[in-house]
């Protein structure tokens, strides 16, 4: 290979350049080289700074023309969730600055491989670019991305069944497992296969319906959907505090119209003057709303029935309906399910 080069170098500079980057490569991947070592190769062969950025990954590599590696501190890279552009800054560019005026080419699903050099490539930089970044890609495809990244993978429904497949291999899922998926206020995904046991009620939860690993997006949906219904379960926010998806029914459809900027019915202004009045004004009136009897509503809350009654009879007033009649119930959950909906909206 390098009498060869020789020989082309002697009648193309270029293409025996071209043959020599090719081998170079090739040793490369034979050897099961680590990126630092390819982004490196990139840098020196091509004469100026070589850059390679996962986002995905959390991966940032940067190497000088002589070798120097001037990648930041992981420290200086931030926290997990930092996008391309913010690792530009923290080599000292910008998000323009890696834009199209540099030489570069996509390695793979979002990583991105530069040459920190202005201009098309020629024939020589466009080689070093194409094996450069077959050599990366050979080892990004062995590295896993982190299991936050995974998770999102698997709840993201623009990605394709192949994608979300490989994720929830990662994760340790497999096509026959069933799994649903969990939403808690902190946004984190979380996930249970039929195998593990019901979540505890120490916080506020919506739980998905359980599926096929491919459900999954449908499953996070109605998860996200069902923790809106959620409440504290304490004197100022009454309610359960972990609502299933499958319980919700028709509720769900709720969910939709109550936006950030929706206008609280009467109803629900109404539960608020309720609140105003005393303390415990609604986890009695929740109470009355969930038992099946004013009897069970006292026992729930561990008062006498009189005390319930005359709890009751202080709120009647201020309520403005009769919640002691099937439709004056329906309409009491209701307005409790659209309260709740208010105060916990979509992200």
């Amino acid at each position: 290979m390098r009498d060869l080069a020789a020989r082309l170098t002697a009648l193309d500079p270029d293409a025996g350049a071209a043959l020599q980057v090719i081998a170079y490569f090739d040793r490369l991947v034979e050897g099961r080289a680590g990126l630092p070592a390819i982004i490196r190769g990139a840098a020196v062969l091509a004469g100026c700074p070589a850059r390679l950025t996962d986002p995905r990954r959390r991966i940032s590599l940067r190497v000088q023309p002589d070798g120097t590696n001037t990648t930041p501190a992981p420290s200086a890279q931030a926290d997990s969730g930092r996008a391309a552009s913010d690792q530009a800054a923290a080599f000292g560019g910008s998000a323009a600055s890696e834009g199209p005026a540099w030489m570069s080419v996509e390695v793979t699903d979002g990583a991105v491989l530069r040459l920190e050099r202005i201009g098309p490539p020629g024939p020589v930089d466009a080689m070093i670019l194409e094996r450069a970044a077959a050599a990366a890609r050979a080892v990004l495809d062995r590295t896993p991305a982190p299991p936050t990244d995974s998770l999102k993978i698997v709840v993201n429904p623009d990605a394709t069944e192949a994608v979300r497949l490989q994720a929830a291999s990662r994760l340790g899922l497999t096509t026959t497992d069933f799994v649903r998926a969990i939403a808690r206020p902190d946004g984190h995904i979380h996930l249970a296969t039929d195998r593990d046991p019901p979540p505890g009620p120490q916080q506020r939860t919506g739980v998905g319906p359980l599926g096929p690993v491919l459900t999954l997006p449908e499953s996070w949906a109605a998860a996200r959907t069902a923790l809106r219904f959620t409440a504290d379960g304490t004197e100022p926010d009454p309610g359960p505090r972990i609502v299933h998806a499958e319980h919700l029914g028709g509720l769900a459809l709720l969910a939709a119209v109550i936006t950030p900027d929706a206008v609280p019915v009467p109803d629900v202004r109404a539960l608020d003057r309720v609140a105003a009045t005393a303390p415990w004004a609604l986890a009695t009136l929740n109470a009355a709303a969930e038992a099946p009897s004013l009897r069970a509503a006292a026992a729930t809350l561990r008062l006498h029935h009189s005390t319930m009654q005359e709890r009751l009879s202080h709120i009647d007033h201020q309520l403005g309906w009769d919640f002691r009649t099937p439709p004056g119930r329906l309409r009491l959950q209701l307005a409790f399910a659209l309260r709740r909906l208010h105060h916990n909206p979509a992200d």
